[in-house]
């Protein structure tokens, strides 16, 4: 897991070729600011030359979602260290506790039910797909065993993806838990702690610990439906997240984290001004829950120690159980 103390830019600007080229790279380290420094000097000089002579790279290095998606480390302010774990505060202002081999799941409503409309596009594909290699060989027979064989084969298609024909109409959360019930069914042996989230569900893995790379992270993340950002993001930098502070906007706060864009770190006499809208979010994030517990499934005699602490943790920091609303 990639969660740096210190953060610094390096810049360097030279004329090449009668144009003028800057560069700028972004340098961490653990030990110092200095080291921060001396790291982002390293990188930009390394970039410079790359793209003086003649490679395409990105000029400056910009934040994206989830920073660590694309295989920056994650760039964040850290608020709380605990061991292995760590909260940070992301670029609108919420706490997020990442955490390098204990599983988080968050499954959207949307993403579920796009699930479910890929579900019925395999099939209608596959029948779609019979009707014109019936069509072709002019034998309403073949056709008949075309149709069963294709048709076969997109069921079984989206059986093993994991997506649904169908789901209950009218509760998103009983959709998800249907895409939760059929992965305990088939994987018996796990132990899932159910919480609800403002738009959808979240599942923490109790009975194990894994490797973000592990390919039974993968498998859980397509069967259930994760984020392919959220995903990504677990493989590149080596943990996994869940936010625990609500979503300003949620709670009535309309301006963003300032300075804008939420962009850490933030230089010394803009500090204070991020410092103003921190206390004034945590003040109202106090009275809002990240999430809900539900209810616990699979095989609950299975408790890893390091999963057990970090939902102590999660569970603590996200009031998941203090009846307060959803934010």
């Amino acid at each position: 897991m990639i969660v740096p103390q210190f953060w610094a830019e390096g810049r360097i600007q030279q004329r090449i070729d009668g144009r003028q080229l800057t560069v700028r790279r972004f340098g961490w380290s653990d030990d110092s600011p200095v080291a921060a420094q001396a790291h982002a000097d390293q990188r930009t000089r390394e970039a410079f030359e790359r793209i003086a002579g003649g490679e395409k790279l990105e000029h400056r290095e910009r934040k994206v979602a989830y920073n660590g998606a694309d295989g920056m480390p994650i760039r964040e302010e850290i608020v709380e260290r605990h061991g292995e774990d760590i909260v940070t505060r992301n670029g609108y202002g919420a706490r997020c506790l990442n955490t390098p081999d204990v599983l988080f799941v968050d499954v959207d409503f949307e993403d579920a039910q796009r699930g479910n409309a890929r579900g019925l596009t395999v099939i209608g594909a596959a029948l779609i797909g019979a009707l014109v290699a019936g069509y072709a060989t002019k034998s309403w027979p073949l056709a008949v065993v075309a149709a069963i064989l294709v048709a076969g084969f997109g069921f079984w298609r989206a059986r093993t993806e994991g997506l649904r024909l169908a789901e209950p109409q009218g509760d998103p959360l009983a959709a998800v838990r249907a895409r939760i019930e059929r992965f305990i069914h088939q994987h018996p042996d796990w132990h899932l702690r159910l919480y609800r989230t403002p738009a959808g569900l979240r599942a923490l893995a109790m009975h194990d610990v894994f490797a973000p790379s592990d390919a039974a992270v993968a498998d859980v993340f397509q069967t259930l439906g994760a984020d392919k950002v959220y995903a990504r993001m677990c493989r590149n930098q080596n943990c996994f997240r869940a936010r625990v502070s609500a979503k300003p906007w949620r709670i009535g706060i309309g301006d963003p984290l300032r300075p804008r864009p939420g962009v850490w770190p933030v230089a010394p006499e803009r500090l204070a001004q991020r410092e103003a809208w921190v206390a004034r979010y945590e003040q109202m994030a106090d009275r809002f829950a990240a999430c809900e517990y539900l209810e616990s499934v699979g095989n609950l005699q299975r408790v890893h120690p390091r999963a057990l602490a970090v939902q102590t943790l999660h569970d603590e920091r996200a009031q998941a159980r203090g009846g307060l609303p959803l934010g």
